[in-house]
């Protein structure tokens, strides 16, 4: 290896260095991101997992999920009815160590949505758990 050689290496990781540390401190000045990160399928059970953020609204039933691509889903009177790990088959396209909230909303429509289990005590508190059928 000759000089010309680690001179161009050098200033390529320092470029790079550069680049990486400016790029990590626009993203902490730009604080963190609203909404609870994670995926869903709709109906509860069918379709494909899509990825998308749970936005809790002001008062009860004011929740949302918004898809990384696609409409906004309102879910009001949203409830969670079910909390499970997710199985072999279902770990294979989200997170294995997610869990995964089945909930139902007025109009009779239900939605799954896994979240990280850090993330599960914000989303049952956003979507208050189902009381018992009458």
């Amino acid at each position: 290896m000759n000089v010309i050689e680690i001179v161009v290496v050098v200033l390529g990781a320092a470029g790079a260095g550069w680049f990486l540390r400016r790029k990590h401190l626009a993203r902490v000045a730009a604080g963190p991101v609203a909404g609870i990160p994670g995926m869903a399928r709709r109906p509860a059970g069918e379709g494909r997992w899509r990825a998308g953020r749970l936005y809790a609204g002001q008062g009860e039933g004011a929740a949302r999920w918004v898809p990384a691509r696609g409409e906004p889903l309102p879910l009001p009177g949203g409830r969670s009815t079910d909390v499970r790990a997710p199985s072999v088959r279902e770990g294979m396209a989200i997170n294995p160590g997610s869990r995964i909230v089945t909930c139902a909303y007025e109009g009779g429509g239900s939605i799954e949505i896994a979240v990280m289990p850090l993330d599960l005590r914000e989303l049952l508190a956003a979507l208050p758990e189902a009381g018992p059928a009458v």
